[in-house]
């Protein structure tokens, strides 16, 4: 397996491959959505400093995936960038034949697998940080694993949260929800989850200090050694 770091502009993802020609078409993925997001935000600003939904007057795919994952959630279009990027960055990988393939942009994963694929938890300062992971089976379709903190990391949150991460075949949606659910749950008030399609989201885990909470059908979890150091400072 190939693990290469991947950084252009405010993204700054690890790729794992089988690969080199994998790890190039991930690359140029994320490239090539990049550049679209950026030439899109250079006529409308305002699409990236909205913290509403916002219907934007674009209909390429980076675009309306954010724009539309985000307006379910109830969050602004750029709280699904990093997921919607490392999306088209797999998608980019299955097109040049790839059937493993990973990329975490700070947190927000897309992949799809052959194998068993170990996704560690980090929540900052919260007791179970670094200590657990997620076990993914293998999956032939794009899967999203997308994490938003209220205590770890650049990103605006309004949140208390240690760590909130959502599954979701939609990885803008995944992304979204992640934000939105952050930005809103605590440990005596979880009606943020009552808005949630278990038709759109697969599983939730989040963590508010020393309690967890789970949603939906998730992985299993086991022991682990989080090593700090392949963490990826994603998109912001």
């Amino acid at each position: 397996m190939i693990r290469e770091r991947f950084s252009y502009r405010q993204t700054f993802a690890t790729i794992l491959a089988d690969t080199p020609e994998h790890i190039e078409a991930a690359k140029a993925g994320m490239l090539a959505a990049r550049q679209v997001l950026e030439a899109y935000i250079a006529r409308d600003p305002f699409f990236a400093s909205t913290f509403d939904p916002y219907v934007p007057d674009s209909d390429d795919l980076i675009i309306t995936r954010m724009a539309d994952a985000t307006r379910v959630a109830g969050v602004g279009p750029m709280a699904a960038v990093a997921g919607a990027i490392a999306w088209a960055g797999v998608e980019a990988m299955q097109e040049a034949g790839a059937v493993f393939g990973v990329i975490d942009n700070g947190g927000d994963i897309a992949l799809v697998s052959d194998r068993d694929v170990r996704i560690g938890v980090h929540a900052g300062e919260a007791a179970l940080s670094n200590r657990i992971a997620f076990v993914v089976p293998p999956q032939d379709s794009v899967l999203g694993i997308c994490t938003s903190s209220a205590t770890v990391g650049p990103s605006i949150s309004f949140g208390v949260a240690d760590a909130v991460t959502i599954f979701s075949r939609n990885v803008a949606l995944a992304d979204a929800w992640a934000t939105a659910v952050c930005n809103e749950i605590r440990v005596d008030n979880l009606s943020v989850l009552d808005r949630i399609n278990p038709n759109d989201v697969r599983g939730i885990f989040a963590i508010l200090g020393d309690r967890q909470v789970r949603w939906g059908n998730l992985p299993p979890l086991v022991s682990a050694d989080v090593d700090e150091r392949l963490i990826s400072a994603g998109d912001r």
